[in-house]
């Protein structure tokens, strides 16, 4: 889940790994250990682990009695939150609190196009898939294009065969599994004008998260660091009503806590807030930067 450094402000990931088979004591000094050297800790981690794994988090933090440590789950694939990850490793080289760091996370999903091709979707429980697929699905030599994230999408692979895409400049990161195809890296890509293609290896939990280890896993993302930071830093910060952190958004990622919120209050600043993390949003960010000019959609969305 650690990819290489996208530049040379990327900070390094500190990984946590056996957390549900090293002891209490060893899994409380590696998370106060990073405390002390860092003084907030953003653990980024995915559906797929085991249960224990996250029970564990959840115990070392209440031991630690500590409201320094933001556990986030986000629901993405695991090679799509390997890359969320390394763009929050990204944005700890600027000037945001951690609070804002850590609530970026929320903001930057928006921005990410993660997938995969299958060679079979009869186990894939992740993704809405229909009698007609699974039963296709059982034809030799079939292949199917998901969409997971942002919304769920299924096609069985043949001419002209696409996925809707990102309506913006994007870099891909392509991850493969034990298939043999190149309708990832060059059909997709091609469609969806991706400007940068790089692989890196699949992330130990794909097999689980997609049902099926033939799979060519792929991810879109923004690779501008400038970029990152505009988005981030155009949404409102407020600080939290109970633990004072500043954040972006209506929930503390340290405390859990939501912000009180009144009823004649409630639409501005959902609106405020909120609508800045989508498509119109993201438009009006992005199109500060040169490289990402002409690369918008026309209209809000």
């Amino acid at each position: 889940m650690a990819l290489p450094p996208q530049d040379e402000r990327t900070m390094p990931a500190a990984v946590l790994p056996d957390l549900d088979r090293q002891s209490l004591d060893q899994s409380l000094a590696a998370l106060q250990s990073l405390i002390d050297q860092h003084g907030h800790v953003i653990v980024v981690y995915s559906g797929a682990v085991s249960p224990g794994v996250e029970r564990r988090l959840y115990t070392v933090r209440n031991l630690l009695e500590s409201d320094r440590i933001a556990l986030f789950r986000p629901d993405l694939p695991p090679l799509g939150l390997a890359v969320l990850a390394r763009q929050l490793r990204q944005l700890a080289s600027c000037d945001l609190s951690p609070g804002v760091l850590a609530s970026a996370g929320r903001l930057l999903t928006h921005y990410l196009h993660a997938g995969a091709l299958l060679g079979s979707v009869a186990k894939l429980d992740r993704v809405p898939v229909g009698l007609k697929s699974h039963a296709k699905s059982w034809v030799p030599g079939s292949q199917f294009g998901v969409l997971a994230h942002p919304q769920p999408q299924l096609v069985r692979i043949g001419p002209g065969a696409t996925l809707a895409g990102p309506e913006f400049a994007t870099s891909m990161l392509v991850a493969k599994g034990q298939i043999q195809s190149d309708w990832v890296t060059a059909d997709l890509a091609r469609a969806w004008r991706v400007q940068g293609l790089r692989e890196a290896p699949l992330p130990a939990e794909s097999s689980a998260w997609w049902g099926t280890g033939k799979l060519i896993e792929f991810c879109t993302f923004l690779p501008d660091l400038s970029v990152l930071y505009q988005l981030v830093a155009s949404v409102r910060q407020s600080a939290c009503h109970w633990c004072g952190i500043e954040v972006i958004g209506d929930r503390c990622v340290f405390c859990s806590a939501t912000a009180p919120v009144s009823p004649a209050y409630e639409s501005s600043r959902v609106q405020e807030t909120y609508e800045t993390s989508s498509a119109y949003g993201s438009s009006r960010a992005l199109e500060r930067s040169p490289r990402y000019q002409n690369q918008l959609p026309a209209g809000p969305g």
